[in-house]
């Protein structure tokens, strides 16, 4: 199953996201891999680096062309590497990505953290500054996102950019199940109303998970404002605070509740029901916005001509040898 975690800036979206990943971790049987595609870049530390260490994490965003020559493989419908947008689908040729094997992407853009393989999209370069969209960084994790196939027991799980930023491009489309981190308050409850409203219409799958909620007036203040879409809550917790001043605990000192809470959401996301026709057509249609938009206009051909009619993951992993 692939995850995402989206709030309100300040929300604890990257902290729980952090969390749920060294939950995941500690589960026998289990693969994971985790990517850091907010533009404050604080998944690593989350997880127990070093800041110093975490900014030395190899970038997807600096790799992009790398990412696409992979992919791209000898896929017929794409005349050459320079031809590939982010919306890029894959087709027959495409190089596929798997959770847990090996491959020459994995092997330079992935790296071990807190006991997690984490990707990290990299923070804006100087060059970027004042001529460039932190949404072309992330270009490279929606490549990446539509060649991965996740089979049983496989999870990915990705912290996005804070608010309604997670829109300017089809990546909130590639989700089993969004996670939502709402504080029990106004503007909270406000980031939630926003993303719902844009999600549902793609058919988008939310899951408030309330945080850094004190009592019983917080839970009852989220349950009249989201309804059912509230799973669960996140205490204050002593746990976390530690993790914030640097000091990382085992996972099995978390609170229970906490660790009560997390459980709901794992259990939540292995209830999904994976559609991965619903996810080709998706990546289809956001493809063919982008090759009009201005994908066309920049390489000269009809990029809406790489959609390959009926392809999906499932339908390649079950074709291959």
């Amino acid at each position: 199953m692939k995850a995402a975690f989206v709030g309100k800036g300040g929300s604890g979206k990257t902290t729980l996201a952090g969390l749920f990943c060294r939950f995941l971790a500690a589960q026998d049987g289990r693969s994971l891999l985790a990517v850091d595609a907010d533009i404050n870049q604080h998944l690593a530390v989350a997880l127990g680096a070093d800041p110093d260490e975490a900014v030395r994490l190899p970038a997807l965003g600096n790799h992009l062309e790398t990412v696409k020559d992979y992919l791209r493989g000898d896929n017929p419908r794409i005349a050459a590497t320079s031809a590939m947008l982010k919306t890029t689908p894959p087709g027959p040729g495409s190089r596929l990505l798997r959770v847990a094997e090996p491959n020459p992407l994995y092997d330079r853009l992935v790296h071990r953290v807190g006991g997690v393989r984490l990707a990290v999209t990299g923070p804006f370069a100087a060059g970027d500054l004042g001529v460039a969209c932190y949404h072309s960084k992330v270009g490279a994790v929606e490549l990446m996102l539509n060649h991965l196939v996740d089979g049983a027991g496989d999870y990915v799980v990705v912290d996005m950019t804070a608010g309604a930023d997670s829109f300017a491009s089809g990546l909130f489309t590639r989700f089993d199940l969004t996670f939502l981190v709402c504080e029990p308050t106004v503007r909270g409850v406000g980031v939630y109303r926003q993303y719902v409203g844009y999600a549902r219409d793609y058919g988008v799958r939310v899951a408030v998970v309330g945080n850094k909620v004190d009592d019983a007036d917080d839970v009852a203040f989220l349950r009249e404002e989201v309804g059912e879409d509230l799973l669960c809550w996140i205490g204050r917790s002593g746990f976390v605070k530690a993790a914030e001043r640097g000091r990382f605990l085992p996972i099995e000192a978390l609170e229970p509740a906490n660790a009560s809470a997390l459980a709901t959401m794992r259990t939540a996301l292995d209830g999904c029901t994976k559609d991965w026709e619903r996810y080709a057509a998706q990546a289809a249609e956001f493809h063919a916005r982008n090759a009009v938009a201005w994908g066309n206009a920049r390489t000269g051909a009809d990029l809406a001509e790489q959609i390959e009619p009926g392809f999906t993951l499932a339908t390649a992993t079950a074709a291959a040898p």
